[in-house]
């Protein structure tokens, strides 16, 4: 598929994924629409780091509100859907919100779809879907398990799109990126949440650091996202894993990122930070093979890489984050 001058929407615009995505779909030559959640202060989120493009078309609204839906999709030819609630801490907090946010969503953007004229749907799964591994590494056959009100939203989003294609004959796929990282992300993520600290406070409150994850650069799950769209034929209907197949425990994480910011912070437990004990997921560790098969897919950035690109993001605008706030 040749995304030149191909009118794509992406929802969730304002998200971290989302703007580097928009800047990959914009270097390919597509308009772009970019439809971001209205709020009073006329906030674009990450786009801000974007910048003007003539091809990029940014509209507010809410994926709850199906008229919205209609309109975002008016003369559109390709869509991915990455909006969601996706902070894992404010699902215990609000589990409704979150549950009802992302399945209206996802329902609305899926049924509008289908009556539209929309060549491909690629849609965002999270590997939290999967809860604690009982195998690795973890596939898409894996067994499914909600450990948070979150994972349930997703899973709950994931089998509506399964539905869709199988009812209506939609083309649609599932993306599943494992832990995505990289620059812009908020610091409700750990590895933004320990490289603020560390650049700028002397000591570094963590949570739990058992639990191990599989961390993939915020460029190589892009790069599945495009190559999903690009080759919808091949994974119509299909559930496609992007993972690097190695995973590091959070210690191990926190202090490869003490020792790449050149940092002499102390890491320090931190209570409040820890998932109550059932809902913590202890290890994911994924299986691209799927994606490596039918994309051609692997990751291009190593772990430090990508890290280091990460830290070096952050200290160069450091001044856009609150290290002393537990963000949720």
């Amino acid at each position: 598929m040749d995304w030149n001058e191909t009118r794509v929407l992406i929802t969730g615009g304002g998200g971290y994924i989302a703007s580097h995505l928009i800047e990959e779909m914009l270097k390919r030559g597509a308009r772009v629409r970019a439809l971001v959640k209205y709020n009073s202060r006329s906030d674009i989120g990450n786009l801000e780091y974007v910048g003007k493009n003539p091809n990029l078309e940014i509209v507010h609204g809410d994926l709850r509100d199906p008229f919205k839906v209609k309109a975002a999709l008016e003369d559109i030819e390709f869509v991915f859907h990455l909006a969601a609630s996706i902070s894992i801490p404010y699902s215990y907090e609000s589990p409704g919100d979150v549950l009802l946010n992302n399945v209206q969503s996802t329902l609305n953007v899926l049924e509008n779809v289908r009556n539209a004229d929309v060549t491909g749907l690629v849609h965002t799964s999270s590997s939290e879907v999967y809860g604690t591994a009982e195998y690795v590494p973890i596939d898409a056959k894996h067994p499914l398990k909600a450990q948070s009100p979150y994972a349930a939203s997703k899973i709950a989003c994931d089998k509506l799109v399964e539905s869709y294609v199988c009812s209506y004959d939609i083309n649609a796929t599932t993306v599943r990126p494992f832990n995505t990282f990289g620059p812009r992300q908020s610091t409700r993520a750990v590895i933004p949440a320990i490289s603020v600290q560390a650049l700028s406070r002397k000591r570094i409150f963590i949570g739990d650091k058992r639990p191990t994850r599989d961390f993939v650069y915020v460029k190589d799950t892009v790069k599945g996202f495009v190559l999903a769209g690009e080759r919808m034929k091949k994974v119509k209907g299909k559930i496609v894993v992007l993972a690097t197949g190695e995973e590091i425990t959070i210690g191990d994480l926190a202090k490869k990122i003490v020792m790449l910011a050149n940092s002499k912070s102390e890491l320090v437990f931190d209570a409040q930070r820890v998932r109550p004990a059932q809902s913590e997921v202890q290890r994911l560790c994924g299986d691209s093979s799927l994606a490596r098969k039918e994309l051609g897919w692997k990751p291009g950035y190593s772990l430090d890489q990508g890290l280091k690109a990460t830290i070096e993001w952050l200290g160069d605008y450091l001044h856009k984050y609150n290290p002393d706030i537990y963000a949720v």
